[in-house]
């Protein structure tokens, strides 16, 4: 965990004493690039600097950042202006593959976040696969405006634009866009930013928090069909959240960040198969290392390093070891163990959570126990766990082909929440 740093000039108080001015009284005026530079050194990404003292008192802290916002340079015209989505200006959460001017949100749960001061703003959102196909098959979105959704819909062309909010006062509002449907489906594209401003630069990335959680899974962690009415709901973006899955619920009952890997369908050895054929083109491993299905660019694990992983894989297979346990196990411990191979490498020093169990699979759940032991026994790595999550019951409602509803859904978030505070609790 990052601790608040703090610095002492005793020479500049000296000075200022002499003087009798501070920085801030010495008429200095200040950029949004300084107050992003600020907010870095205060959490230990950058060092301090004297300049950074702006009321004086000889110390770098919270007060300077609030005196600096002050004093943001305002140039009294207002202009549009149209800022790029690089991270200079957004923070990228989750899988987020930037080109030519364009941030595709791959994942689920993928996102960017910033504040945004203006009169008025808007986002310029693009479309690219999955537009093909029926409104209920295209990618899913939300935008969120200081904690409120002000659009839920699917990409409707292949470039439109989203007002965030408007009106004849500046507003500072945080905002973020996030995919809520899988990256089988298609990504979410945000090409631009625009801003009716007075400050030089209105767009700053919202602030990295201390924890990084990854997740790893299926169509539970996608959050299929959590919007559906019942049951016998077929799948359909339109009813896939991700913010109501127990992946995003758990992150933000921790205050965390996070990144998720997951695909309806998706296994270890074998994808979902109706009629215990092996579906060996449907498995997670092949993609994990990379952005995505579609997007085969490597993934860049040691840019944000994950504190925390969690794998929920098994459900899918068991559609295919079933028919016969004894030996289609055996080959299911093999390649679970050499996925946590696979992560550890990527993952060098985090906590590896695996758990099955929602919608059944305990026969599997013994395997992955299994591959964990041996995996610990020959590797010597003892920050890996496992627990089984109870199965969703009737009481709770069911999604989209009887998969986890939002009650179940939260009831899991609460559980992994907790599985995770008492690992990092370990550490202590």
């Amino acid at each position: 965990m990052r601790k608040r740093t703090w610095f002492t000039f005793a020479a500049l108080i000296l000075a200022a004493a002499a003087l009798g001015a501070t920085a801030h009284a010495s008429g200095n005026r200040y950029t949004e690039k300084d107050l992003v530079s600020m907010r870095n050194s205060l959490l230990g990404k950058a060092p301090l600097t004297e300049g950074q003292d702006v009321n004086g008192d000889g110390h770098v802290d919270v007060f300077d950042m609030i005196r600096m916002r002050r004093g943001l340079i305002l140039t009294g015209d207002f202009s549009v202006k149209s800022c790029p989505v690089t991270e200079d200006h957004v923070k990228y959460t989750g899988r987020n593959y930037y080109n030519n001017g364009t941030v595709w949100l791959v994942q689920s749960g993928s996102a960017i976040e910033f504040s945004v001061e203006a009169r008025s703003a808007e986002i310029t959102l693009r479309g690219e696969m999955g537009m093909s196909g029926s409104k209920d098959m295209r990618p899913r979105y939300a935008v969120v405006v200081d904690g409120e959704i002000v659009r839920d819909d699917v990409l409707n062309s292949t470039e439109e634009t989203v007002e965030l909010f408007s009106g004849e006062e500046v507003r500072c509002a945080s905002v973020k866009v996030i995919h809520l449907s899988e990256a089988a489906n298609g990504a979410v594209g945000v090409s631009a930013v625009t801003a009716d401003c007075c400050t030089d630069e209105p767009v700053t990335p919202a602030e990295e928090k201390k924890l990084r959680i990854e997740f790893i899974g299926d169509s539970i962690t996608c959050g299929y069909g959590v919007d559906a009415p019942s049951q016998y709901e077929s799948f359909r973006t339109t009813t896939e959240n991700f913010m109501k899955s127990y992946a995003y619920l758990a992150a933000e009952m921790l205050g965390a960040d996070y990144s998720a890997v997951c695909y309806s369908g998706y296994g270890i050895i074998s994808g979902y198969t109706p009629d215990g054929t092996k579906n060996a083109a449907n498995l997670v491993p092949a993609y994990y290392e990379c952005y995505g299905r579609d997007y085969p660019a490597k993934w860049d694990f040691s840019a944000k390093l994950n504190d925390v992983v969690i794998i929920n894989l098994g459900t899918n297979d068991s559609t295919y070891i079933d028919r016969d346990p004894d030996s289609r196990g055996a080959e299911f411990i093999k390649a679970y163990s050499e996925f946590l191979t696979t992560v550890r490498k990527n993952n060098p020093d985090a906590h590896i959570i695996c758990t099955l169990g929602i919608m059944g699979a305990s026969s599997e759940y013994k395997m992955i126990e299994q591959a964990i032991a041996e995996y610990r026994q020959a590797s010597g790595d003892s920050r890996i766990y496992c627990y089984q999550a109870p199965v969703q019951v009737s009481a709770d409602g069911y999604g989209a082909d009887w998969h986890p509803s939002a009650a179940t859904q939260e009831k899991n978030a609460g559980i992994l929440a907790e599985k995770i505070r008492q690992v990092l609790g370990s550490d202590n």
